[in-house]
């Protein structure tokens, strides 16, 4: 199969599906057998699934050690991975292995026990996201949660299952003019 013909056929692949499976570690997905849907899972030569979307929702994983690494075993192309399904597990961060597939266009993470809003700053990375969830982390009771991340990922059109529009963004705007105090820039002394 071409690259092109893998990337006009995988976006409409079921997804590589691990939800409800009690996995605690990700090394658990190499073992474990995904759900399987009303539509068979393609593989590639290798016996790598050949899907985009990848769902670990529903489990009980508090870290994403070695994701990257059992991502590689599953997937035929994990570079093309375009929806990671984390929701309801106990993540207490947002991983930077997340920001390193840069076709992400969605990430569910609602349901976990992300506390730090800054946190979402890693996010902004990432080129093609465009749905991210939060709810149901102890995040959402900061402090203008909604603007700070519309602030932070302004690509993103689909927020917490809401879609994202314009009073949205110039809310986010305002919020952002009123409590994010612009660096400073320093001028060296011995420069003047």
């Amino acid at each position: 199969m071409s690259k092109e013909d893998y990337m006009n056929t995988s976006v409409q692949e079921p997804p590589l599906d691990f939800s409800f499976r009690s996995i605690h570690v990700i090394q658990d997905l190499t073992s474990e057998e995904p759900r399987t849907g009303l539509r068979p899972l393609r593989h590639s030569k290798s016996g790598k699934s050949l899907t985009q979307s990848l769902w670990l929702n529903n489990n009980v994983l508090n870290d994403l050690k070695d994701f990257s690494h059992v991502v590689s075993l599953l997937l035929e192309h994990p570079e093309n991975l375009a929806w990671i399904d984390l929701s309801f597990n106990d993540l207490t961060s947002i991983d930077p292995v997340l920001t390193t597939f840069f076709n992400l266009s969605v990430l569910y993470l609602h349901g976990n026990s992300i506390q730090r809003l800054g946190e979402v700053n890693k996010l902004a990375v990432l080129p093609r996201l465009r749905s991210l969830t939060l709810h149901g982390n102890p995040v959402e009771e900061e402090k203008g949660y909604r603007q700070y991340v519309l602030c932070t990922l302004p690509r993103i059109t689909t927020f917490d299952f809401s879609g994202v529009t314009k009073a949205d963004r110039t809310t986010a705007e305002v919020w952002k003019r009123m409590n994010i105090k612009p660096k400073k820039v320093r001028i060296k002394q011995n420069a003047l």
